[in-house]
């Protein structure tokens, strides 16, 4: 346990990526198993414990030291696992600490009732470094700058293999990687994942800069809409079926209707879409009501069906396709889908362009149109390879809708935010009363964001917990992707990615937009 407290230390206070990826190998190489696979884990966000929350070390609190004195203490610090590491009031230090894998056996087989108790004797035998360490292990808030590609990139390196190889692998494996960890030293041959129902990390685009357009040829492209979707993949093996989003979550729970009609050998990458009455694809605050449920009703399922729009193949009738271009791709999924007979599969299909004109129509086309977000662009000749390849696929998406909204609320943020005011609720003008209609907590720099924390703390006219109520005085230029009437909010409306796209500290908040204004931009949207 010491050693991995000291591996988060050195890698919550390192900087370079290159100089964080020799800590982690380092670290692999000079700690056993299970150890070593426990840490890759928790630094990969693949390690849970059920009766191991936020709630549950709060409460620990509550019961062992003044609970006004921890209040304050965590809004001063920001951060939970750091106040509890510091204001833990026993101290009983001892010396022959248990390794991280003796550790996290004991909690995975901890009940409900026995997760407090040990969870306080460890806390109180640890230093206030360790006591981080083992919280943030814990509550799965282990931030140290390390991103799930960084860290690919890091075990490739251990391994000498290319990060695309261990990409068809990772998902595959469970924790503490034993297999994994050999192999990639040498010490094992490569695990065999032939039979195992797994995801595969997907292909993504780029963002698009207007100012390339003018240098694209069009003939070494292929266009399609972006439909306002979910990402997903869809496969279907001798081992069974599945349905994973963008992130590799298993969401086949909440879409069964759509896999049971997945009769075909296969992986497909493409986008979930909600179906209206006319059985046309409905807008994205359609399906947005069957996400997340894990046990969807009959109504709902039959309210609202769902279909796959299919853009490409990874994968079909046995055969992997990653070896061939996105032409060859389109091509075999084209003859595939010619002999299928599943109304719940759909075809994307290419948009004929001959100009740089027509792409920008389109687009604008796109600006008009609730069912999609843009359009790609995808490099004819492109392999199909996991993560964000250069210059190979395009997304440029409509145009965002914009408002001006006056910051209601404020919290802090995490992580490196953790001290500072980042997380902003804003509404808009009900005759004299504000609205909430949205939250955000993107799209400024450091410099604003250290400006917008001293105003918080300036004009702070109430708390609620964490949050605190602000003068009704600052005006947000907010951009977001749609907007949709929703019976869940007070103000009937909610919007999509909102963020930050200006702080307007110019404006007075009287001039901010009002409710029907910002009711208008649905209506608008929707025609």
């Amino acid at each position: 346990m010491k050693a991995f407290s000291e591996l988060l230390d050195n890698l919550y206070f390192t900087a370079s990526t290159k100089a964080k990826s020799k800590l982690i190998q380092d670290y692999l190489t000079h700690t056993p198993d299970p150890d070593r696979g426990w840490a890759l884990a928790a630094i990969a966000g693949t390690l849970s414990f059920e009766f191991f929350k936020r709630n549950t070390v709060k409460q620990l609190m509550l019961e062992n030291i003044d609970p006004v004195l921890f209040e304050l203490s965590y809004d001063y610090v920001g951060d939970m696992s750091e106040t509890v590491a510091h204001l833990w009031p026993h101290d009983k230090p001892n010396n022959a600490m248990p390794m991280l894998g003796e550790l996290v056996e004991k909690f995975q087989h901890a009940s409900k009732q026995q997760a407090p108790n040990i969870l306080a004797n460890y806390l109180s035998e640890m230093t206030p470094s360790m006591r981080w360490a083992l919280l943030k292990l814990g509550t799965r808030g282990l931030r140290v700058g390390v991103s799930s590609r960084a860290l690919k990139n890091c075990l490739a390196d251990f391994g000498n293999i290319e990060v695309q190889e261990l990409e068809t692998l990772w998902h595959a494996m469970e924790p503490p990687y034993t297999d994994l960890l050999a192999w990639l030293e040498g010490k094992a041959e490569k695990p065999n994942i032939t039979n195992k129902l797994t995801y595969h990390p997907v292909m993504l685009a780029t963002p698009l800069e207007e100012t390339k357009l003018d240098s694209l040829k069009l003939e070494d492209w292929l266009i399609e809409w972006k439909f306002d979707g979910i990402r997903v993949q869809l496969l279907n093996t001798l081992s069974g079926k599945a349905l994973y989003s963008r992130t590799g979550d298993d969401i086949s729970h909440s879409f069964p209707d759509l896999l049971s009609t997945v009769d075909f050998d296969g992986r497909l990458d493409g986008e979930l879409l909600a179906l209206d009455e006319n059985n046309e694809i409905a807008p994205f605050n359609q399906l947005q009501q069957r996400l997340n449920k894990k046990k969807p009703s009959k109504k709902l399922i039959a309210d609202i069906p769902v279909i796959f729009m299919a853009y490409d193949a990874l994968s079909l009738n046995h055969e992997p396709l990653f070896s061939y271009n996105l032409l060859e791709r389109k091509e075999k999924l084209e003859r595939w889908f010619k002999k299928q007979d599943c109304s719940a599969i759909r075809l994307s299909l290419p948009i004929q362009v001959n100009s740089i004109e027509q792409l920008k129509m389109c687009r604008s086309q796109a600006n008009n149109d609730l069912l999609v977000e843009g359009v790609m662009l995808k490099r004819k000749s492109s392999l199909y390879q996991s993560g964000r390849p250069a210059s190979q696929w395009y997304k440029w998406k409509r145009d965002p809708l914009l408002v001006d909204a006056v910051v209601m609320y404020a919290q802090r943020g995490h992580g490196k935010r953790s001290s500072y005011y980042s997380d902003f609720t804003f509404g808009a003008w009900q005759e004299d009363t504000l609205l909430p209609i949205g939250k955000a907590y993107s799209g400024f720099t450091n410099e604003e964001l250290k400006r917008l924390d001293n105003w918080v703390r300036k004009n702070t006219i109430g708390r609620f917990g964490p949050v605190k109520e602000v003068k009704k005085q600052l005006v947000f230029e907010i951009a977001f992707d749609a907007i949709h009437p929703s019976k869940r909010h007070k103000s009937g409306v909610a919007m999509r990615f909102p963020r930050i796209n200006r702080i307007r500290w110019d404006k007075p908040a009287k001039e901010a937009d009002t409710l029907s204004s910002v009711k208008a931009l649905i209506r608008s949207h929707l025609n």
